[in-house]
């Protein structure tokens, strides 16, 4: 259930319809469920730029979307935009010295990480004629990219730019991490991935977003379903 993207050469698609900026996350993951039941089409979107977690992410991604498959699930589409020309020897792309779980947010920040996502999703969605672009961020987030003045200006610039008329919609952007994770009860979020240092298709239990993975759970009351490589709880 996965395409590469092509234009959509008769540039007509549901009203209906949305696409989804989704990575193996818990935060998007929960969000899909929510639009499937909303929207008579969506369109799972996963850009792929060369990270170091990506190919694991992207199996436990198929393997969701496989669980859920349903009529309005369309096929996952990847798109490519390398960045190893603008990071170098990053710990994103060399796996090597991750922030561990005692980090803080900022460490493992990229730079222009959303400019780069959204100007590749909104003109893919601008040629697919699919007016909603979404997106699962929500009001935690602390990035300079990921504050409502920069998702309306943004939006704004490259619908300019490309004479459409793409809408970015935050559906979580009032939400906490606890809301959300207890709006996920009861899907399969063990093929959900996290994790930013993977150990033999796992998670590995150490890093930043494996300790932001637990406290989601815990602070939720949700059972972890988790397979990490330690098998210990991260410090939080």
């Amino acid at each position: 259930m996965e395409r590469a993207s092509q234009a959509n050469t008769t540039g007509i698609a549901g009203e209906n319809s949305c696409a989804l900026l989704i990575s193996g996350g818990l935060d998007s993951a929960i969000l899909l469920a929510e639009l499937l039941g909303k929207y008579d089409a969506v369109h799972p979107l996963y850009v792929r730029s060369g990270l170091a977690w990506e190919e694991t992410e992207l199996g436990y991604l198929r393997l969701y979307l496989a669980a859920i498959r349903c009529p309005a699930l369309q096929a996952l589409q990847v798109l490519s935009l390398p960045v190893d020309d603008l990071y170098g020897k990053h710990w994103s792309l060399t796996g090597s010295d991750v922030p561990d779980a005692a980090s803080p947010d900022e460490a493992v920040f990229l730079p222009g990480r959303n400019v780069l996502l959204l100007a590749k999703a909104l003109v893919w969605c601008h040629l697919q004629a699919i007016p909603v672009l979404t997106l699962g961020i929500l009001k935690s987030n602390p990035f300079p990219d990921a504050s409502p003045t920069f998702f309306a200006s943004y939006q704004d610039v490259v619908n300019r730019a490309i004479g459409g008329r793409v809408k970015i919609d935050r559906p979580y952007a009032q939400f906490g991490k606890e809301e959300v994770m207890r709006r996920g009860r009861g899907l399969p979020l063990a093929l959900t991935f996290s994790c930013i240092r993977p150990e033999a298709g796992r998670h590995c239990g150490r890093c930043n977003k494996c300790a932001e993975r637990r406290h989601a759970f815990a602070i939720a009351g949700i059972t972890d379903p988790t397979e990490y490589a330690t098998g210990e709880s991260c410090t939080l």
